[in-house]
C-alpha cells in the first residue's frame, strides 16, 4: 500500500515524538535536518519510499554548550553555527576550521553536524576526521535506551544499526591539543574536498609531541586514523620535512577510492603535501 502523504513527512516536536514517530515508520523512517544531503537522493537512485521525521525544531539539538571538561553539540546545529560558536576555542581549531570551510556559504547554513556524521556514502564530509582527531563521542537514542559511542566505532556500524535509532548529539573532550584541519579542493570537485587530513597534538614543554591524532578524510569511502603515521610522530618534535617523509612512506596504508573528480592514486598522492601543511599549521599555533 502507498504511504500516505501524513506519513511521508512528520514534525517532531520533542525528542520523545520523534523517537516514537521513527519506531512507527520502522524500515523507512529516516530523520531530516537541513536536507542538503537527502535532496539529492534522487540523483544517487537511492529508495524514494522513505517516511521522513524533522528534527530541527527540537530545542536541545540546536544548541552548543561549552564545558568545563567537554563540549555538546545538538545533532542540529549548522555547519555555520558551529563554526561561529568555537571560533574562540584554540583547541578545537580543527572543527572550526572544518565547518567554516566546508562547502559553501549558502551550504553551511543549513547543513548539519548530525547529517555530516550519518551520510554513510558522502566521503567528502569535512566534518568525519576533525571530530575524529579530538576523539569525538556520540551520543545515541536507540530502542534499547541511551548510549553513547566513539565516532571511530560508529562509522563502522551506522549502516547496520536497527531501525528508530537518533543521533542526539556530539561530545568533544575538551583536552589541552594544538589542531588543524587541511583540505584539497579541485576546481571540478564543486565545493567538496579531494584529500583531507585533521591532525591534534599534545605538545610537552620541550616541544615533543606526547600524543598525535592524524584522520584521513576523502581518500577512501570513510575516514580513518593513519595510526603507523601517529606512532612515529609521538615522542619527536614536530618537523615538517620528517612528517612529510614518513607520510610519503606510509601512503601505502591508504587505497584511493577513484572519482569523476580525482582518480585515487592522486589523492593518495597528495596527503604528503597535506600532512606538510597541518605539521607546519601546528607549528605555528601559540
Amino acid at each position: 500500500m502507498p504511504m500516505t502523504d501524513d506519513r511521508r513527512f512528520y514534525v517532531a516536536r520533542s525528542l520523545p515524538d520523534a523517537l516514537a514517530a521513527l519506531a512507527e515508520r520502522g524500515h523507512a523512517g529516516v530523520p531530516l535536518a537541513g536536507a542538503t544531503w537527502i535532496m539529492r537522493a534522487p540523483i544517487r537512485q537511492e529508495r524514494q519510499d522513505l517516511s521522513y521525521v524533522a528534527i530541527s525544531r527540537i530545542d536541545e539539538f540546536r544548541n552548543v554548550e561549552i564545558l568545563d571538561h567537554e563540549i555538546r553539540i545538538g545533532a542540529c546545529v549548522t555547519h555555520a553555527e558551529l563554526a561561529t560558536s568555537l571560533a574562540f576555542l584554540p583547541e578545537c581549531r580543527a572543527i572550526g576550521q572544518a565547518a567554516g570551510g566546508s562547502a559553501n556559504p549558502a551550504v553551511r547554513q543549513v547543513a548539519t553536524i548530525g547529517g555530516n556524521l550519518c551520510a554513510s556514502k558522502f566521503a567528502a564530509a569535512d566534518l568525519v576526521p576533525a571530530l575524529m582527531c579530538l576523539q569525538a563521542e556520540l551520543d545515541l537514542e536507540t530502542p534499547r535506551g541511551p548510549e553513547r559511542i566513539a565516532l571511530e566505532q560508529f562509522l563502522q556500524v551506522r549502516t547496520s544499526m536497527e531501525p528508530g535509532w537518533l543521533l542526539r548529539r556530539v561530545v568533544v573532550p575538551r583536552t589541552a591539543c594544538r589542531s588543524v584541519h587541511v583540505r584539497l579542493p579541485l576546481r571540478k570537485a564543486g565545493d567538496y574536498p579531494v584529500a583531507i587530513v585533521s591532525m591534534a597534538a599534545v605538545l610537552s614543554t620541550s616541544g615533543l609531541v606526547t600524543s598525535a591524532r592524524v584522520v584521513v578524510g576523502s581518500v577512501e569511502p570513510a575516514a580513518r586514523r593513519w595510526k603507523r603515521l601517529e606512532a612515529d610522530l609521538t615522542g619527536c618534535a614536530l618537523d615538517t620535512g620528517s612528517a612529510a617523509e614518513k607520510a610519503e612512506k606510509y601512503s601505502e596504508d591508504f587505497q584511493g577510492r577513484d572519482g569523476i573528480e580525482a582518480p585515487g592514486w592522486y589523492r593518495v598522492k597528495v596527503l604528503t603535501s597535506l600532512v606538510r601543511r597541518a605539521v607546519q599549521a601546528i607549528q605555528q599555533e601559540s
